[in-house]
């Protein structure tokens, strides 16, 4: 695959935004085993209603797909299903958007029964409003004043299908959501504390829980390493014992779609007693990712509950675990914070003690609100 990206900017979005945007849609791209051969931003209020861009930029953009053999144009934001149609007329190229590049990516990382079916529930969301319209197109084919033509029988037959799919999709989601419920109020029993890591992609939470637990998961560099949800315990004492689960990564702009069909996973989140929030401070736009990170878990309804933010891969800007007493990380944000390197082992000790001061204070709290007394 060989990508042009296109993004707009604006009063709402600066320049510098997008180009970080157009940044990771580059990641994005990576990710699927493609490569991006330029990009194109346009200054715009809103988009264009038939090509996003502008008519004269997208025939730029079509020159610039011609003179670079690029065979996808990928726009940074959601298109319509008339923009889609418009734009491949006239470029003669796969046309995707940020959506459709994402769904791509869980699509192929997705390994259990139900990571599947979420990215199907997602995927095929996504499809059904574009089906819309191609109806009219393709009863072209035959039919009269009246009556459905081939084109438009064929599109609703499709519709009719998805739905249903879609059905039976959120039905099976719901049998396992209830699974899962059962396996917590299971685990739940003597003092547990359940702890959910959550962060932007590629923060290391997978490398974290396997240094934490001890177990072994999949580790890449990439954007969407993983995407199944993984528990794991440590007892830290007599009196304490950790659940970890490790979450789906977050990005900015992560399509609605992937927050809906993967509620069953995130609902771990919500259920959490203490959330690890992973950030990776090598990144220069770590700051962001963190303000990204809150949204999502704002959109979750999980904005009150405790966090620990854990600033991992110290090991790429420092060179000793002795240094990372000197890093000023820990000013910038607000509530508890352990500078680590998940990968090197670096500040773990720490960790650990932060986790268990505060996995305490949880079950303090919880036997607090058992020993109320109802009226």
């Amino acid at each position: 695959m060989k990508a042009i990206l296109v993004g707009i900017w604006n009063r709402e979005v600066t320049r510098e935004e997008a180009k970080d945007s157009i940044r990771e849609l580059k990641g994005l791209v990576e990710a699927l085993g493609g490569v991006s051969v330029g990009y194109i931003l346009q200054k715009r209020n809103k988009p264009d209603v038939r090509y996003f861009v502008g008519a004269g930029k997208a025939n730029q953009l079509k020159e610039v797909a011609k003179g670079t053999g690029a065979d996808v144009v990928i726009f940074d934001d959601f298109l319509t299903p008339s923009q889609v149609k418009n734009l491949e007329k006239l470029l003669g190229r796969t046309v995707l958007d940020r959506t459709d590049l994402v769904i791509e990516i869980f699509s192929r990382r997705a390994k259990s029964k139900e990571a599947k079916l979420q990215v199907e529930l997602a995927r095929l969301t996504h499809e059904l409003p574009r089906l819309y319209g191609k109806g009219k197109q393709l009863s072209r084919l035959g039919g009269g004043i009246g009556t459905r033509g081939p084109g438009e029988q064929e599109a609703e037959i499709r519709r009719r299908l998805i739905k249903k799919r879609i059905y039976q999709i959120r039905e099976e989601l719901e049998e396992i959501k209830r699974m899962r419920r059962h396996q917590r109020k299971r685990r739940a029993e003597g003092n547990v504390v359940k702890v959910a890591l959550v962060g932007y992609t590629n923060a290391g939470k997978s490398t974290l829980l396997r240094a934490l637990t001890g177990r072994d998961t999949f580790v890449a560099d990439m954007l969407f390493a993983t995407l199944d949800t993984k528990t794991s315990s440590r007892v830290i004492s007599p009196e304490l014992k950790l659940l970890f689960t490790d979450t789906v990564g977050f990005i900015k702009k992560l399509p609605p779609e992937l927050i809906e069909s993967f509620k069953a996973t995130l609902e771990e989140v919500t259920e959490a007693d203490l959330i690890l929030h992973v950030v990776d401070i090598s990144d220069d736009r770590w700051l962001d990712y963190i303000h990204t990170v809150k949204e999502v878990l704002k959109e979750l309804g999980a904005d009150e509950k405790p966090v620990i933010y854990v600033l991992n891969k110290a090991d790429r800007i420092i060179d000793s675990e002795e240094e990372i007493r000197h890093l000023p990380h820990t000013a910038f944000v607000e509530g508890p914070s352990v500078i680590v390197s998940a990968e090197k082992r670096w500040g773990l000790g720490n960790l650990i003690d932060t986790l268990k001061e505060h996995g305490e204070k949880v079950l303090e709290n919880s036997l607090v609100e058992e020993a109320k007394p109802y009226y």
